[in-house]
Parts: structure tokens; C-alpha cells; sequence
């Protein structure tokens, strides 16, 4: 092998590396931003050198499960809001599930925001996500259920109340999905 061929990394490391990032995920939804790496690398049942092969800060971990956090919920879109024919069912699906996942995830939520400044997705999974987005929007543009001026930054914006809402208890999100969704809606068609 030459020396500029990159190795593929061994079954095992892969194996740790998930491992290490599974239990991150449940730690900090259990405990959020107390989880220390040593605490990581004991209830994964691997050494503190792994975890830092792996993840060589503590950020670098959360960054990690915050990415895991959102190609989650990515592929839950791609697979179950965006193939559903009515784009609002599709939308609300879509709204649904960043709710849930930042509900059941408030740990991991806060551990995103003290390390990261922020809990917005970020990156390559960030623009899939806006991707998604825009193309449940023109769809909706297209078939008439949605306003003909309905931005990605509309939409944005609510898929931000909406994390906001669940992830800080602060009201009943399900209900702002509806009423934020009524707002996107074509003013000339029927509720």
C-alpha cells in the first residue's frame, strides 16, 4: 500500500467509535452538560485513550452527537414526511419530529448549546436539511396549499420556535406546528 493511500479504519475502531457516540447520546440526554469524556469512556466500556482518539475535545464529541442529532432527523424526513403526498401532513411530519427529537433530547440540547453557542444544524447535514425544506415548500407553492410568497426562512423560523418550544417546555408545541402552518397556508384556499 502506498503511503498516500488512506487506511480504512478497523472494524473495531468503527465498532468504538459508535459506541463512544451511542453512549454520548445518552448520557447527555440524561445529564447534559455535566457528562465529563472519563464518564463517556466508563459507561461505553472503553478506555479514555479511545474516547480521545475518536473525539480529540469534548466539543469535538458534541459536535459529533449534534450531527448524529440531525442526519437523524434528516432521514426520518427523507424517509417518512417527504414521500406524503399532502404537503402539509408532509410539513407537519417534518415540524413533528424536530419537536420530538428536542423534547426527548433536552439534556443533549443543552449540552449543544453550552459547547456549540447554539443547537442549529450545521454543515453538510445542515444544507440537506435546508434542501429538504425547500423542496417541501416549492411543492406546496406549486400545488397551491402553501402561499405563493412562503420562504425557507419562514419555515426556519418555525422549525426554530418549534425547538425552542419543546426542547424549554414552554408550551404546547404540537399546537404552534397547526397555527404556524395555518399561517404558511394560501390565504385564497379553505382551511
Amino acid at each position: 500500500m502506498s503511503k498516500h493511500t488512506a487506511r480504512k479504519p478497523r472494524t473495531d475502531a468503527e465498532r468504538n467509535r459508535a459506541r463512544v457516540l451511542e453512549v454520548a447520546c445518552e448520557l447527555f440526554a440524561e445529564r447534559g452538560d455535566e457528562v465529563q469524556m472519563a464518564e463517556v469512556a466508563k459507561a461505553a466500556g472503553v478506555g479514555i485513550g479511545t474516547v480521545y482518539r475518536h473525539f480529540p475535545t469534548r466539543q469535538a464529541l458534541i459536535e459529533a452527537v449534534t450531527e448524529q442529532r440531525f442526519a437523524e432527523i434528516l432521514a426520518y424526513a427523507r424517509t417518512e414526511c417527504l414521500p406524503n403526498p399532502d404537503t402539509r401532513q408532509a410539513l407537519t411530519c417534518f415540524l413533528t419530529r424536530i419537536g420530538q427529537v428536542h423534547e426527548e433530547g433536552r439534556g443533549i440540547s443543552s449540552a449543544i448549546e453550552a459547547a456549540l453557542g447554539s443547537t442549529e444544524p450545521r454543515g453538510q447535514v445542515g444544507e440537506d436539511l435546508l434542501t429538504l425544506g425547500e423542496a417541501l415548500l416549492e411543492r406546496g407553492r406549486a400545488d397551491g396549499t402553501l402561499r405563493a410568497d412562503a420562504k425557507l426562512g419562514d419555515l426556519y423560523m418555525i422549525a426554530g420556535a418549534v425547538s425552542a418550544i419543546s426542547r424549554n417546555a414552554v408550551g404546547d408545541w404540537r399546537r404552534f406546528i397547526d397555527i404556524a402552518l395555518d399561517g404558511l397556508r394560501d390565504p385564497a384556499r379553505p382551511l
